[in-house]
């Protein structure tokens, strides 16, 4: 006999109040940068404004001496003088141009230094205040998720409790019915108190893996499986509800194909898909299931004759609270949203192909259990 390991694959899905945070936090640091910016303009206009003038200056100095030297030219002298006094002149001041510049540049090094020496301050100061502001928000957020996992998980365990209460009796209800019309109808209301509860029941079960995925502690234990026994398996269950429908589920294929996969989980997420494709689906219509291997992986679908999905609308509906039609009752638009948590957890994908008019087929995979055998302890 073989051993067989369980692995324990844990998804860390975003948390919204984290990325509600982290937007803050950018927020606050975009906010100090525009101000750092503003500083650093402020205070190099005032330094090129002194270079400006500092030069004016000079050459305001540089075209009196000149003046001054042109004016001497005008006096009759030899040309040897007025070569000479001309070249002092200009010496003079070039080297008066020269002084006046350098000051200048030294003015602007000194003002970009100080504004260095400002920046360097106040950088740090900005950041410090930007995180406490993220820590602080973070801490409450975390505070506030604890207070709701605890207050969650209390809540749907009595909730469970009671319901379990509901459908036990109303089990022995409908096994003591009679056979006169009397009886009839109370197997009836029975059977809608079962369907009621066991709705109940699963809705419980979103808000409880919600609150997992929120806390990153969404786990799937994998163990070797058959795809194809998985999926007969969600239509024995499912079949039964869709029927009251006039729905019927069809299986297309029966080849065994060997997958590692969380069997619970699995059968969640067929259950989603089917619940989903009923809920879209006339009276009287047929869903195709179907599972088969593809480019190294088992893939798995589930095609209605619905009302179909915008293609603008594709990738929207695995998002949380998301609906096809913004007024629709029929649920909290969770399902998908952890379908898609679910089979990401086991490293695959989920999306979805439609047609408006035509019906919808959504397809997810999990990783052939032949490429992961390296995962099994041998005897």
């Amino acid at each position: 006999m073989q051993r067989v390991a369980l692995m324990t694959m844990t998804t860390k899905a975003p948390r919204p109040e984290r990325n509600q945070t982290d937007e803050s936090l950018a927020v606050e640091r975009k906010k100090a940068d525009h101000a750092l910016d503003e500083k650093i303009a402020a205070i190099e206009e005032r330094a090129d404004g002194v270079v400006v003038r500092a030069r004016e200056e000079a050459d305001d100095v540089l075209s009196a001496a000149r003046a001054r030297a042109d004016a001497k030219l005008e006096v009759p002298s030899s040309p040897a003088q007025t070569a000479a006094v001309t070249a002092a002149d200009r010496a003079r001041e070039d080297r008066v141009l020269e002084e006046e510049r350098a000051t200048a540049d030294e003015v602007l090094r000194r003002e970009r230094a100080a504004s260095a020496r400002v920046l360097a301050r106040l950088l740090p100061l900005e950041r410090e205040q930007t995180d406490q502001y993220l820590l602080t928000e973070r801490a409450r957020s975390d505070d506030a998720l604890a207070n709701r996992d605890d207050f969650l998980g209390m809540v749907s365990h009595d909730l469970r409790d009671l319901l379990n209460g509901i459908v036990v009796n109303a089990a022995f209800i409908a096994s003591n019915a009679t056979a006169d019309d009397k009886g009839q109808a109370s197997l009836k209301a029975s059977q809608r108190v079962q369907r009621s509860a066991g709705r109940m029941a699963r809705l419980i079960g979103d808000l409880v893996d919600i609150a997992s995925i929120d806390a990153g502690k969404l786990a799937v234990v994998v163990a070797p499986a058959n795809a194809f026994e998985l999926l007969l398996e969600a239509v024995e269950t499912w079949a039964p509800p869709a029927a009251t429908k006039g729905i019927v589920l069809h299986v297309t294929s029966g080849n065994a194909l060997p997958v590692r996969v969380d069997h619970e989980r699995i059968l969640q997420v067929l259950g989603n898909l089917i619940t989903n494709a009923v809920k879209f689906s006339e009276r009287g219509a047929t869903i195709v299931l179907d599972v088969e291997r593809v480019d190294g992986a088992v893939r798995f679908s589930v095609k209605d004759a619905g009302v179909g999905i915008p293609a603008d609308k594709l990738k929207l509906i695995f998002e949380r609270f998301w609906q096809v039609g913004g007024n629709d009752r029929r649920g909290l638009g969770l399902g998908l949203y952890i379908s898609r948590c679910l089979v990401h957890a086991h490293g695959g994908k989920i999306w979805a192909e439609s047609e408006e008019g035509a019906g919808s087929t959504f397809f997810f995979t999990v990783p052939d259990a032949r490429q992961s055998d390296s995962t099994a302890i041998p005897a």
